[in-house]
């Protein structure tokens, strides 16, 4: 039985495994969901989405600096001091900030963007398609309104570091919480750009 990625996504919201392990427990179990829930369970995946609501006030700020002129900070929570000392904790603290300084994300989540701004980039798609059928407008908006989060939003952002442009951030995130056993969330960064802005100071005072 072929995997679909609507069974993907549908093992993902059951167990909160992230994408790529979702996917190759469909595959081992032949497309039967209950078997790959079983097996992501069996590994200690489809345990995340029930961490993620747990306080996490520990962790760490990390940073990244690249050639003294583009630097991040930011801050990784988890639940105990004795996970934010370990290695598996301090090496994703570092991938996020390097990922950050690279992909310049404005929010850390979905949640984080005004909703304002949310209601402009509606508008502007819909302009896009006025010329589409109704009945697929709205989809067509969906869609480039995920891809907008993908661009902006951290947590929906493909990892720079994977080879096969598929785990986002929040998947890292849980297969880290599956692993580590605690809740792990990112709190907030700062991107820094050497000489960020001053062309915009310049233009107004002249």
């Amino acid at each position: 039985m072929s995997v679909t990625a609507e069974m993907v996504k549908d093992l993902r919201e059951k167990t909160g495994a992230g994408l790529m392990d979702c996917k190759r427990a469909l595959s081992e179990s032949g497309g039967d969901m209950e078997k790959a829930i079983d097996g992501l369970r069996r590994k200690g995946l489809a345990t995340a989405a029930k961490k993620s609501g747990r306080s996490a006030s520990e962790g760490l700020i990390g940073s990244y600096i690249h050639m003294d002129k583009l630097g991040v900070m930011v801050e990784v929570n988890c639940e105990t001091d004795f996970v934010a000392r370990t290695d598996d904790f301090r090496e994703v603290v570092k991938d996020i900030a390097m990922h950050i300084a690279a992909a310049n994300p404005q929010y850390v989540s979905r949640e984080e963007v005004p909703a304002d701004l949310v209601g402009r980039e509606k508008e502007i798609y819909r302009g896009q398609v006025a010329n589409k059928p109704a009945q697929v407008v709205d989809k067509i908006i969906e869609g480039k309104l995920e891809k907008f989060y993908s661009d902006v939003c951290l947590l929906d952002q493909v990892f720079i570091k994977d080879p096969e442009g598929k785990l986002k951030i929040k998947d890292l995130i849980n297969a880290k919480i599956a692993k580590l056993g605690e809740n792990i969330l990112v709190r907030r960064f700062s991107r820094f750009k050497l000489g960020e802005g001053l062309s915009l100071v310049a233009a107004c005072e002249s």
